[in-house]
């Protein structure tokens, strides 16, 4: 083998790794996008869920973390 077709070797070799981490790089990228509209999503409905709670607090007239009278 000569030294042309040891380089050609290297380039091909060289290629496919970078086809293989272009596509890897791709498939994360678009995991890392779904999670974060999940966790978005998540944040949003858990600050709803805190107003809503808030809400029935104040509606019922109850202090938050107070005691039960049976302490």
């Amino acid at each position: 083998m000569n030294e042309i077709d040891s380089l050609r070797e290297r380039i091909d070799s060289m290629e496919t790794r970078i086809a293989y981490q272009d596509d890897t790089i791709e498939t994360l990228n678009v995991t890392i996008t779904a999670q974060w509209k999940q966790i978005d999503m998540l944040t949003r409905q858990v600050t709803a869920l805190s107003e809503r709670l808030a809400e029935a607090e104040t509606a019922v007239g109850t202090p938050t973390n107070e005691r039960p009278p049976h302490y």
